[in-house]
């Protein structure tokens, strides 16, 4: 088939390079211009650098205007192939070639709609992430699916383990979706839209520790926050505290959320939950932290004995 992407970053990338590997022929590549946005320098292969390589026209873009709907029109595909998009797309661009428009998302629809659904789905302690093929519509990430793919979440994965995973899995997902829009099947599976989860943009602000969060929450915050996306973190005694490795402890402990407790084994346990002051919930035991001169620390080397709070 004759190809068209739409696609940014690695997560674009990837798409490309499998299609470029693949029998169809690609046509055009569109892609967002460089961003100085932190998430946003992260993973950020270059998907116009790689379609100059291989002789793809590149169409540079931030949204539906008219110029990209002139260099769609030009290119005549008969499917768009759609991955890490960051605008909406009006029905006369996803709907005009023949088979429509295919979109990869990194997650398990209808669940996870939205940005970041890796740092997500990790956060809420789902068991397994992936990636879904679906068709295009005008509702975000909403489209009939053709094919979803998974994998599991162990209990000390990182969210950059879970994205390298799930990025390998872009290339077979792709083709493997094109192979059965080519073959005329049409039986796609809707999504159950009462179910969809919809999550927006992460900033800073979402990295700051919440102590009253479940210690278990508040670690997987910190593994969905590691390198090199930015940390977890918390503030003590004036400065930023990024926290790089933590586990749930093993005794409960009771008094205010984020009150520097006592050292357990190889960290300090801070006091946390929403119920803390019962003493029956677990605290978080930080094991390790960088400051933000870029100075590494054993938690029990950065808290010395307990004392003071978390903020």
């Amino acid at each position: 088939m004759r190809v068209a992407t739409l696609g940014y970053q690695t997560w674009g990338h990837r798409t490309l390079q499998a299609l470029l590997q693949s029998d169809h022929e690609v046509v055009l590549a569109i892609t967002h211009p460089k961003s100085d946005h932190v998430y946003e320098q992260m993973w950020a292969d270059s998907v116009a650098d790689l379609a100059t390589e291989h002789g793809v026209p590149v169409h540079i873009a931030t949204k539906p205007d008219e110029n990209f709907k002139s260099a769609l029109k030009q290119a005549d595909p008969d499917i768009v192939v759609a991955n890490n998009w960051r605008t909406w797309l009006p029905r006369d661009v996803f709907d005009s070639p023949r088979y429509g428009t295919l979109n990869i998302h990194d997650s398990l629809l209808p669940k996870y709609t939205g940005f970041s659904p890796l740092i997500w789905a990790l956060i809420n302690g789902e068991e397994e992430v992936g990636l879904t093929a679906h068709l295009m519509d005008e509702e975000l990430d909403a489209g009939d699916i053709v094919l979803q793919r998974s994998t599991p979440v162990g209990p000390t994965d990182t969210v950059t383990d879970l994205f390298h995973r799930t990025v390998d899995m872009i290339g077979p997902i792709t083709l493997d979706a094109l192979e059965l829009i080519a073959s005329g099947r049409t039986d796609w599976t809707p999504q159950d839209r009462s179910q969809a989860t919809f999550f927006h943009k992460r900033a800073p602000e979402d990295s700051l520790i919440d102590w009253t969060w479940p210690a278990d929450a508040i670690e997987r915050l910190v593994r969905a926050q590691s390198d090199p996306y930015p940390n977890a973190f918390t503030h003590y005694k004036g400065q930023r505290v990024r926290v790089l490795k933590a586990a749930v402890s093993e005794g409960n402990y009771g008094g205010t959320p984020g009150r520097v407790f006592i050292h357990e084994g190889d960290g300090m346990v801070i006091v946390a939950g929403p119920d803390a002051r019962t003493g029956q919930n677990k605290g978080l035991k930080i094991q390790r932290v960088r400051l933000d001169d870029g100075t590494e620390l054993a938690g029990t080397e950065f808290f010395p004995h307990g004392g003071g709070y978390l903020s």
